[in-house]
């Protein structure tokens, strides 16, 4: 249960973090980093967060820390501020109680506190159910997770088809960790995500929209997507983009897409909200653009109207807010302009200043490298970029008295379309 912590450099442990354990430590408490700071820690990568588990009570915690916040509703904990720094503290926890007569497995309740073994046997999967004594330097290990995390493996705590039926969200936590950290899902494990994949329409939609940006944005969104695909998931959270991959002939530009933002993302960049929707959307907002492979009912209008056609249902499923899903649909709307003439009325000097440019540069680069070809157009608009920036406030000016007479272009009314105002992502 208790092993030494000799793969752990603790010259790389949070040091507001360490603080918060061992004051708790000396108040008497039991306190350890947990989670996903510790499997990362044992595998030698750099934790972005560093969470601590306790037995004592978010009061308890928030009487020994003036600058604590307690938080949550469905789920209560602390959180210690040392500036902008947040340290995430949560008391142990074990599973609720089920009635006899209760089949539904979903959680509603999850504020029933426990033990340290207690906690790790609740958790997800093996290598997240890890403690770490700073103090001592041992890890506690109640799960074989340090087995697991030796033999590569992703296998949940307990029995996978009722850990997925309590929480299905776990489904697509269990692609991003084996997707990122290179692990194996265990055939148990993975059946119950195919089986289990269907109860992904119960699931909170902020939190599942949270689980696709963080696949999106993980530089394995290429193996994320396919393996989505392979279980089912897609086909639940995603209907028409899980068609289109089935079935288009010229399906295989998506999957280029998402290697093309994998790519760049390993060079350091970070897409928007509305840049990774807009990623995922973009081959078929083109397609359903083209009056020669549309298959949506009625006539194709311009981009920016099929853009609304495609985003909606996913808008309206993952409650994305007006906002994001308003800049995602520009986006997709711009991407003309990088290719097409739009006529003596247009200015690529404006065009270039507006606020959605550069994200609509990105997404049209993504694209030149997803199709290898067009480096020269967007390099082209690059230096446009760099001279408009450089524009004085006079030649803005005669563009925008140039093009101030142009026709505008007439939306179509949807009343009662569109996702909620005030949505969550």
């Amino acid at each position: 249960m208790r092993q030494a912590a000799d793969a752990i450099d603790t010259g790389a442990l949070d040091r507001d973090a360490k603080r918060v354990v061992l004051r708790l430590q000396r108040h008497g408490y039991e306190a350890y980093f947990v989670g996903g700071c510790v499997r990362d820690l044992m595998i030698g990568r750099v934790p972005k967060d560093f969470d601590v588990a306790t037995n004592a009570t978010p009061q308890e915690i928030r009487r020994l820390f003036r600058n604590g916040r307690i938080i949550g509703r469905r789920f209560r904990l602390v959180h210690i501020h040392y500036g902008t720094h947040i340290i995430e503290t949560a008391t142990f926890r074990r599973e609720p109680e089920t009635k006899d007569d209760d089949e539904d497995l979903l959680i509603t309740e999850d504020n029933v506190f426990g033990t340290a073994s207690q906690d790790a046997r609740r958790r997800d999967f093996t290598v997240n159910g890890l403690f770490f004594d700073p103090a001592k330097e041992e890890i506690l290990d109640f799960v074989d997770g340090l087995d697991d995390l030796e033999d590569r493996v992703l296998r949940t705590i307990g029995d996978p088809d009722i850990r997925l039926a309590e929480d299905p969200v776990r489904i697509l936590r269990a692609i991003k960790f084996a997707t990122r950290l290179d692990l194996e899902i265990e055939e148990p494990t993975w059946e119950a995500m195919r089986a289990q994949s269907q109860v992904l329409e119960r699931a909170a939609p902020p939190r599942v929209l949270e689980e696709l940006l963080r696949l999106l944005r993980s530089g394995a969104a290429l193996g994320a997507f396919r393996m989505l695909r392979a279980c089912g998931a897609l086909k639940v959270l995603m209907p028409h983009l899980d068609s289109y991959v089935r079935t288009s002939e010229d399906s295989d530009r998506f999957w280029r897409l998402l290697e093309a933002l994998d790519n760049k993302v390993h060079q350091g960049f970070e897409p928007s909200t509305a840049l990774s929707i807009a990623v995922l959307f973009e081959p078929l907002v083109e397609r359903e653009s083209d009056p020669d492979t549309r298959t949506m009912r009625g006539e194709p209008g311009d981009q920016d109207d099929v853009a609304w056609e495609v985003l909606e249902p996913m808008a309206i499923r993952t409650r994305l807010s007006r906002k994001e899903f308003g800049r995602a649909r520009t986006l997709l709307a711009n991407q003309p302009y990088f290719v097409e003439s739009p006529g003596p009325r247009f200015s690529p000097l404006l065009f270039a200043r507006s606020e959605d440019f550069e994200e609509s540069l990105d997404l049209f680069g993504l694209r030149v490298d997803a199709r290898g070809k067009g480096r020269d157009i967007y390099e082209g608009w690059v230096a446009r970029q760099t001279r408009a920036r450089s524009a004085t406030e006079e030649d803005l000016e005669q563009e925008r008295k140039r093009t101030r007479n142009r026709k505008r272009r007439k939306r179509r009314r949807r009343p009662g379309r569109g996702p909620k105002s005030g949505g969550g992502d």
